[in-house]
């Protein structure tokens, strides 16, 4: 079975970035994908040092093992002045090539604003540097406040079936690549 490790880099407590997550973790799942959510929310991480050890932070190494065990990851990044959110970044700084070379990698933006590329690029090219795979398929909600139902399902069945195959790509891409 393909695993893959969800991130949200929000901390709002009804984060959008969150809800967006949730769709791609419920069509991977629906493609029998085995997916940990890791909520940023909930975890003790420190500001990242640069360093390797964070003994008071035991949240680092869970971190760090979820990611490392994952075949695949799902970013979801707000779009905060032009790029990634600092929560997601500082995430990703407590990490290294270690835990991040070779992970095959998909991306989801939301933004309250017309919708762009922006913090995608961004997370590529972050992802890049760390010898990570990004799948060509992407995710960018604009005008996020619009897109979700009070039940959380996405009102657009456009935007729905763009998580569809964002799904699907993430998963044929990760069996491709894992062998």
């Amino acid at each position: 079975m393909v695993k893959f490790v969800g991130i949200a880099g929000s901390l709002r407590p009804e984060s959008y970035t969150f809800q967006a997550l949730t769709q791609a973790v419920d069509r991977l799942k629906a493609l029998d994908a085995e997916v940990e959510v890791l909520d940023l929310r909930t975890m003790n991480l420190p500001l990242s040092n640069g360093g390797n050890d964070y003994p008071d932070h035991p949240d680092v190494e869970r971190l760090r093992t979820a990611v490392k065990e994952a075949d695949g990851l799902i970013l979801a990044t707000p779009e905060y002045h032009g790029s990634v959110s600092g929560v997601l970044k500082n995430a990703l700084d407590l990490m290294s090539f270690d835990q991040l070379d070779g992970k095959v990698t998909g991306l989801i933006s939301v933004l309250g604003g017309q919708p762009n590329s922006n913090a995608l690029n961004h997370l590529r090219l972050i992802m890049r540097w760390v010898h990570a795979w990004v799948i060509p398929e992407q995710v960018s909600i604009g005008q996020v406040w619009k897109a979700f139902g009070q039940d959380g399902k996405l009102l657009d069945e456009g935007l729905a079936k763009r998580f569809d195959q964002f799904a699907q790509s993430l998963l044929d891409n990760t069996r491709k690549l894992r062998g």
